[in-house]
């Protein structure tokens, strides 16, 4: 069932509208120095059109590098797409990097692999390098739930709260920004996305579950969806630099 949240998270969402994708990579560029040689890596990447946008907007001349554990056939072929896990990945490929991003993707990790992940991460940075963890607003976010949803939400978010807590204790000297994205969405087009389960969240849920919480929803927005995707953003900088 993993894999299900995976494969639809990124797919026809506003996650994946050229206008998100490049606010998004505006807020990267505002929060890290980058150049046509910097050398980037995205864990957890899908699709790869943020690093496809990347590799276009900076003129990269080493392909960015990105893992993912599905092979989406319309991957962005701007990319050195990577089927494999993090861990696997850093066994065998020997690059620093200047960037590595971690998007919406290290909840799916327990707390012990976070920590050896995060381990090995550090000492694959330049000396100027940088890592970005961007995580669901644990305090106030705005994501459209159905009544059974939202409680289920809300354990999840307690559990990346934890896990946020345990990033920054070891690390004591992050830095935390925001990323906000203002969604406009036909209210039709996000349930096809409640109903493909695109957020983890939902995973767990049976087909009248969803069904109930589908028609719960229909009834409770107009023809449009607006609401603030908030992410919380924890940069973690070279300590050898």
């Amino acid at each position: 069932m993993a894999s299900i949240v995976i494969k639809n998270w990124d797919n026809k969402t506003w996650l994946s509208s050229q206008d998100y994708i490049n606010q998004f990579n505006k807020f990267l560029l505002k929060n890290i120095k980058l150049d046509s040689n910097s050398i980037i890596l995205d864990i957890g990447c899908g699709r790869g059109k943020i690093l496809g946008n990347l590799k276009s907007k900076l003129k990269l001349r080493t392909k960015p590098f990105g893992i993912d554990i599905i092979n989406h056939k319309d991957k962005d072929k701007r990319i050195n797409f990577n089927k494999t896990n993090a861990l696997k990945f850093f066994n065998k490929n020997k690059h620093k990097f200047d960037l590595i991003l971690i998007k919406q993707t290290i909840h799916l990790l327990n707390l012990d692999e976070i920590k050896r992940l995060l381990k090995i991460i550090k000492k694959r940075l330049t000396p100027r390098g940088k890592i970005f963890i961007f995580s669901l607003d644990t305090d106030k976010n705005e994501i459209p739930v159905f009544k059974l949803m939202k409680s289920r939400l809300s354990k999840s978010l307690i559990r990346d709260k934890k896990i946020l807590d345990v990033i920054v204790k070891s690390n004591p000297q992050i830095i935390k920004k925001k990323f906000i994205y203002k969604v406009k969405i036909a209210k039709k087009k996000y349930l096809n996305m409640i109903q493909n389960r695109y957020i983890s969240t939902l995973l767990t849920f049976t087909k009248e579950e969803l069904s109930t919480g589908l028609r719960e929803l229909n009834l409770k927005y107009g023809k449009d969806i607006r609401f603030k995707d908030k992410l919380i953003c924890i940069i973690l900088q070279n300590s050898f630099k």
